[in-house]
């Protein structure tokens, strides 16, 4: 496929990659489904499968109930909003008795307004308010661990560096045993955007040593937001906040292993915006620019959905002259 054969345009510049070569963002769309697959030097695997949520599930409800077997502390950054994956896990959790006394789990974002006001764990479409009610409240009392080890972004540790601190005091600075994540149509992890005043930094590796704190997101997260449910599922722009709290780059390349997920799409139609997303992230350069990219520079795995893995397509593409 080529996307510039007819008419060669650049990318708009406030684009991640706006600066790549039209040849190189052709080299990563035209990846075939054949050729995803690899594990690169640093121990970062790609894998196709049919649903990477499933295979999420089976991971955490796993590493959870091996914390109890073993009576070994577990730290996990998790992505928001999972409702059905976080509910399942705690069913299972329920249903075998695991007891999670060993757990500290750590959303990793959070609205906030203009002025840097965290939104409340009473905000309906809160990402705190999702991984509060759809998973710890979900767990049985008895087997839940204290309220503290759930741990939440708010106005108390907003503060640059703050949650990332937490994070470093629980973890005695080995990171996080586990971080799991998916991608942003801007490319991002979590709210760490590119391109951002919060997150600028000269190199690379300045921008793996930045923190938590409040950040300004891109013009494409509040899009890619206003399509979630949350937010009404209907493109309401104006219902999503334009600022968060997050983790930082350095909460993601010290977490000990990484598990992304890549099956973002509209059921009906199997229409997506991570297609070209996920392909950036897992095939193009690892750069600041493109904040997700850095997951590449230590040990996990990437899931991709077949649908993700499937080639481009366009309705004009073997279309008679007359039909078009």
């Amino acid at each position: 496929m080529s996307a510039y054969k007819e008419f060669k345009f650049k990318p708009a510049p406030w684009l991640p990659h706006s600066d790549l070569p039209l040849e190189e963002l052709e080299r990563v769309r035209d990846i075939k489904r054949e050729d995803m697959e690899y594990t690169n030097e640093n121990g970062f695997s790609v894998k196709v499968v049919m649903d990477p949520t499933l295979h999420m599930v089976q991971d955490m409800f796993y590493r959870i109930l091996m914390s109890d077997l073993q009576d070994k502390p577990f730290s996990m950054i998790c992505p928001n909003q999972w409702p059905a994956a976080y509910s399942a896990v705690a069913n299972m959790i329920n249903k075998y008795n695991v007891n999670c006394r060993n757990v500290h789990a750590f959303a990793m974002d959070e609205w906030a307004d203009e002025d840097g006001n965290v939104a409340p764990l009473t905000y309906g479409a809160g990402l705190g308010y999702s991984f509060m009610h759809h998973f710890y409240y979900r767990i049985r009392e008895d087997l839940r661990p204290p309220v503290e080890q759930w741990h939440v972004h708010t106005n108390e540790n907003k503060g640059t560096g703050v949650y990332s601190g937490i994070i470093a005091d629980v973890t005695e600075g080995q990171g996080v045993d586990v971080v799991y994540t998916a991608t942003g149509w801007p490319g991002h992890t979590a709210f760490i955007d590119p391109r951002t005043e919060e997150f600028a930094a000269s190199s690379l590796e300045e921008f793996c040593q930045l923190t938590s704190r409040i950040v300004t997101t891109t013009p494409l997260t509040v899009c890619e937001n206003s399509l979630f449910g949350p937010m009404g599922s209907s493109g309401d722009v104006w219902a999503v906040p334009y600022r968060a709290a997050t983790i930082g780059p350095k909460d993601i390349v010290t977490a000990r292993d990484r598990f992304e997920l890549h099956n973002i799409l509209n059921s009906e139609t199997g229409a997506t915006w991570q297609r070209m997303v996920s392909r950036l992230e897992l095939y193009g350069p690892i750069t600041q620019d493109f904040p997700a990219s850095i997951l590449r520079l230590g040990k996990g795995t990437c899931y991709v959905s077949e649908t993700i893995a499937a080639p481009f397509d366009c309705w004009t593409f073997g279309q008679p002259d007359w039909a078009i």
